[in-house]
């Protein structure tokens, strides 16, 4: 099992383009869909929608892909 994360927290992840840092806005912990796409989600495994703080894009990732920024 991965970390867990709470609203509001600070958490970098790897992208297309590099390192990202954002904040996180939503867990979920049942499926969802998201941009066309179904995402696979439960409380053993949420998955964590997260604003970039520099494009404000919005991505959604398992806990495993991000790391607390202290």
């Amino acid at each position: 099992m991965s970390e867990r994360f709470s609203l509001g927290d600070q958490v970098t992840w790897n992208s297309e383009a590099g390192r990202v840092a954002g904040r996180i806005i939503a867990v979920h912990t049942e499926d969802f869909d998201y941009k066309g796409h179904t995402h696979r989600a439960s409380p053993d495994e949420p998955q964590y929608e997260i604003r970039s703080d520099t494009t404000e894009h919005i991505a959604a990732h398992r806990g495993s892909a991000l790391q607390r920024i202290d």
